[in-house]
């Protein structure tokens, strides 16, 4: 008697990819809800659970995942204490985008729109201008910030409205291109530590009937990427950030609110072939590709031409079981990197785009040594990269 065949996995299905919550439920509608509060031209209330205050300040915390948060409770007691009151007392949190990473989000949060419209989609993408990679986080190589993202942020719609709009974060970040792009309005302020950001982000909220600051922690995600969210490194800076959101509240003037929330959750990968597939060692998935962009768990892949639809199919074979793998109009027709995807956009997202589903990276080990030794890493749809709170404090 023959036994019966086991049916082969199927790849996942596009239409299966969990989306970011755009347009009411996304880090892209934080700001101009809070702005819209405030009375600011331009801006609506996305967010419908938040209530408005005069005050407001957005405390992002690079790294800081929902899951993350809630699986230690020891280590930042006064954070999840505050865990009932995300997103306006519902206890939901935040989703970040697509991808969940430092350059999308961070564009998100401070022009108050999605990928497909502020056009900072990964990581690494490619300039259609030039036709090579261009690094959205370090810039690299240069290319004119406001022709990479012309759309005004929420602090200069805030600025023009007669709203206080302030930024307080490290020096280094004073006049990057990412800060142009993303956060430029207002007044930027460079401190050194944690405690001084934290003293001047409340007098600067006091300093006006209407403000709008934002503040910035980044070395919890440092810590994730070097050491792990397992690590007693990263437990560490979380408990220090843990100090710094009660320094912040504790000083909250009067008629104010402060949010809590982060670019994106963080996962570690085992460092073994089952779980790290090396691009540069795997002929299948070089084969038709002049780039690799984005990075290990969301994947902008740049076909040579005439050969999209190889590799599309190709990945989809090798990998289509852990990552969902779109061409680029199937993602922007799902609704990936939002309900539009502007002109000048387009062509900087992959031929084929791969988010991971499992525990699973595309690495390359030649290309990019550095990315590929991180332990801790993100820019996927699942749970825990997607989901960040948004925790509040009110005086």
């Amino acid at each position: 008697m023959a036994l019966p065949a086991w049916p082969e996995p199927e790849p996942l299905t596009v239409a299966s990819a969990p989306l970011p919550e755009y347009g009411g439920g996304s880090l892209a509608d934080l700001l101009p809800t809070l702005a819209a509060g405030m009375g600011v031209p331009g801006t609506s209330a996305a967010i419908a659970e938040l209530t408005p205050a005069d005050r407001n300040c957005v405390f992002l915390i690079d790294g800081l995942g929902w899951e993350q948060l809630r699986a230690h409770p020891y280590e930042a007691p006064y954070l999840n204490g505050l865990l009932a009151s995300s997103r306006g007392g519902t206890g939901r949190p935040l989703t970040t985008g697509f991808p969940a990473t430092t350059a999308t989000s961070l564009a998100s949060v401070g022009t108050g729109l999605p990928p497909g419209a502020h056009g900072l989609p990964g990581y690494t993408v490619r300039n259609p201008a030039t036709g090579a990679l261009m690094n959205q986080l370090r810039w690299q190589p240069y290319s004119d910030p406001k022709a990479w993202q012309p759309h005004p942020t929420i602090f200069q719609l805030a600025e023009r409205a007669g709203v206080r709009a302030a930024q307080v974060s490290a020096p280094a970040f004073a006049n990057t291109p990412l800060t142009k792009v993303a956060l430029s309005g207002g007044t930027f302020l460079g401190r050194l530590t944690g405690e001084e950001r934290m003293d001047l982000a409340a007098e600067q909220l006091a300093a006006a009937d209407r403000s709008l600051v934002y503040t910035y922690y980044s070395e919890v995600d440092g810590a994730g990427h070097r050491h792990g969210v397992d690590s007693d490194t990263w437990r560490g800076q979380l408990m220090h950030v843990d100090r710094l959101v009660q320094r912040l509240a504790e000083q909250l003037p009067p008629r104010a609110a402060l949010y809590v929330t982060a670019d994106h959750g963080m996962i570690d990968v085992p460092f073994d072939d089952e779980h790290r597939i090396d691009f540069d060692a795997d002929w299948e998935l070089r084969a038709g590709v002049a780039l690799l962009g984005g990075e290990g768990r969301a994947r902008h892949v740049y076909a040579v031409p005439g050969a999209a639809g190889d590799v599309l199919a190709c990945w989809r074979e090798v990998i289509g079981e852990q990552f969902w793998v779109a061409s680029r109009d199937e993602a922007i027709e799902a609704g990936w990197f939002g309900p539009h995807v502007e002109d000048r956009v387009y062509d900087r997202l992959g031929d084929v785009i791969a988010a991971a589903r499992d525990d699973v990276l595309v690495i390359a080990s030649e290309r990019e040594p550095k990315e590929s030794a991180m332990v801790g890493n993100h820019g996927s749809m699942t749970p825990a990269e997607q989901l960040v709170p948004l925790l509040e404090v009110r005086s």
